[in-house]
């Protein structure tokens, strides 16, 4: 699994770890592209790409959030709008995405056993700090964490390495000393391990790469002997 002889923190990502982020993202992006008269079967790619792109743009800090969200928009609709109407129209995308997560059941377990462990318990998320924190206070995590980064206050997201120091910075603790547990092979896994932390690949479905470590549920695992 990871070595535990060293350990003292555990940092956990948000969206697609601890929170049902795809099935959200999936259904709001197909009502959102039905009310626009869109019923392509590739939406939800379309969808995907164009969000990727420009949440990387974000996260290199070459746009804002709320500038994100416009372009996401403006790109999926192919439609010069102005800044209001696409504030306006992504945010009828962003109330079904919100109505649509859901906690996922071991997400709290897993949090538990890293505190009974006698782990400082981090979160570290790409995402806004007024969004991220709702998700936390709607869905309770806020008791299982001692602290909580997000992308938004500091000068990049992961897998830049500035993240996860930022990150180990406030836990107080060295690189060697931390994981990463997290659903994005390469923001979660592979930036942390560039930074020197030890790192699990929460695979939910799809193949796992045999060069990591990797888990199909965080049921597996294990931080005390």
């Amino acid at each position: 699994m990871f070595s535990r002889r060293l350990l003292r923190a555990a940092i956990f990502d948000l969206d697609g770890t601890l929170l049902d982020q795809r099935g959200a993202q999936d259904a709001a992006a197909v009502a959102f592209a039905a009310e626009h008269g869109i019923h392509d079967d590739g939406v939800i790619e379309r969808w995907d790409a164009i969000a990727e792109r420009h949440y990387r743009r974000y996260q290199r800090r070459e746009i804002d959030f709320e500038d994100q969200r416009r372009d996401r928009a403006r790109d999926f609709l192919e439609r010069d709008l102005t800044d209001e109407d696409a504030s306006t129209i992504f945010a009828r995308y962003g109330t079904r995405y919100a109505a649509g997560l859901r906690r996922f059941d071991d997400a709290l377990p897993v949090l538990s056993r890293a505190k009974e462990a006698g782990l400082i318990v981090g979160l570290l998320t790409n995402g806004d700090r007024a969004q991220q924190q709702g998700k936390l206070d709607r869905f309770e995590f806020g008791p299982h964490l001692d602290v909580v980064v997000c992308s938004s206050d500091l000068a990049a997201g992961k897998p830049d390495s500035r993240a996860f120091a930022a990150a180990l910075d406030r836990l107080g603790v060295s690189a060697s000393e931390a994981v990463m547990i997290g659903d994005s092979l390469e923001t979660d896994v592979r930036g942390a391990l560039a930074a020197g932390l030890q790192a699990v690949h929460l695979a939910r479905t799809g193949a796992r790469d045999p060069d990591v470590v990797s888990v199909g549920s965080l049921d597996e695992l294990v931080f005390a002997d």
